[in-house]
């Protein structure tokens, strides 16, 4: 039994365990498997990201997380910045259920879309989020804030190519 729940402070020591097993799915892709071994986001980014509002949990029944959704809101925007499921729990709907919740609360708070960078061609990322209504980003489309996170992520050794960005317009 799953629950989703907004993260807490003391959540965030148990995340970054989370997110390195969430990454084991990589060393499938031979291409991409470095980043199983990248580093991960630490408790104390994970802290200040939670005391912002913008992010849940899926626990088990011990109230353990075993996935989690960290956001940020960029103006009318709800940004994603991490979706993780643990290695052994993903493939049953709780990464949908954090994504849903998470488009629930962007709705709530009156924002316009949700948004965030992903690879375009792992079935776990762009794919993914296309079944909920996201789209993928035409050049021209993507605002300069968007853009700038993708030449990061090309700077830090992610391939452009692969890259994307996505966005659910919320009307």
């Amino acid at each position: 039994m799953m629950t989703i729940r907004p993260a807490r402070k003391d959540d965030a020591e148990r995340l970054p365990d989370v997110e390195q097993s969430a990454g084991q799915a990589f060393r499938t892709i031979p291409e991409l498997a470095w980043l199983a071994d990248d580093d991960n986001a630490s408790p104390e980014q994970h802290r200040a990201l939670i005391a912002k509002g913008a992010c849940w949990v899926a626990v088990d029944a011990k109230d353990r997380p075993v996935g989690f959704l960290n956001a940020g809101i960029e103006g009318k925007t709800l940004h994603i910045w991490e979706l993780d499921v643990r290695l052994d729990c993903q493939r049953r709907g709780i990464g949908r259920a954090l994504l849903q919740q998470a488009v629930e609360d962007a709705r709530q708070r009156g924002l316009t879309a949700v948004a965030l960078t992903t690879f375009r061609d792992i079935a776990w990322n762009a794919p993914f989020y296309a079944k909920s209504g996201f789209r993928i980003l035409e050049a021209d489309e993507t605002d300069d804030r968007l853009a700038a996170l993708l030449r990061d992520e090309a700077e830090r050794g992610l391939p452009a190519a692969r890259r994307c960005a996505m966005r659910l317009d919320l009307d």
